[in-house]
């Protein structure tokens, strides 16, 4: 089963003249760096249909940040939903903002988990190459165990380098607010 999908500005009016709530489906970390405002943040793994139930009779709205993770999950959400009304925000937080409407940033909080792993990865593998390339041929033996690491996460679903980042300083003092 699919969800049908709307506008941001069809989205901003059914919230303001149907009283919709809007579900953030992203992670804790995204949402806290940049939301909109009065969104609801129920990551995927936590959303069930008793979230929802005290907002029966009124349309529920999803979103991410591009609309792919809620276009993918659509069945999932739609079972969620229940018999409530529901659509997903058409091109998510992106759209949302090139439309012109609010969306609150907090730039104090740190890059989401993803990106960063992706920074790190990225960098290592980059250093060495160029280790391998211009110092010595072993440091290419870097970029091997980075690619592996990324293909065990990938499998597994588990990324050891996911867990580290998560325990860096700037990231527990995210959590913790």
């Amino acid at each position: 089963m699919s969800l049908p999908s709307l506008s941001p500005t069809e989205a901003a009016r059914l919230i303001r003249e149907q009283g919709a709530l809007l579900v953030d489906v992203r992670g804790a970390d995204e949402h806290a760096r940049a939301r909109i405002p009065g969104a609801r943040n129920l990551p995927l793994d936590q959303l069930d249909a008793a979230a929802l139930a005290a907002h029966a009779g009124k349309p529920v709205l999803f979103h991410c940040r591009s609309g792919m993770r809620t276009a993918g999950n659509a069945p999932r959400l739609a079972a969620c939903a229940g018999g409530m009304q529901a659509f997903i925000v058409e091109g998510g937080l992106d759209a949302w903002r090139k439309a012109g409407l609010p969306v609150e940033e907090d730039r104090s909080q740190p890059l989401e988990l993803g990106r960063q792993v992706q920074i790190a990865a990225g960098t290592m593998v980059l250093l060495g190459v160029l280790l391998g390339a211009f110092v010595a041929p072993a440091f290419y033996a870097l970029a091997g165990f980075v690619g592996a690491g990324l293909v065990f996460a990938g499998v597994t679903g588990s990324c050891g380098l996911a867990r580290l980042l998560r325990v860096m300083p700037w990231n527990r003092v995210a959590a913790a607010s």
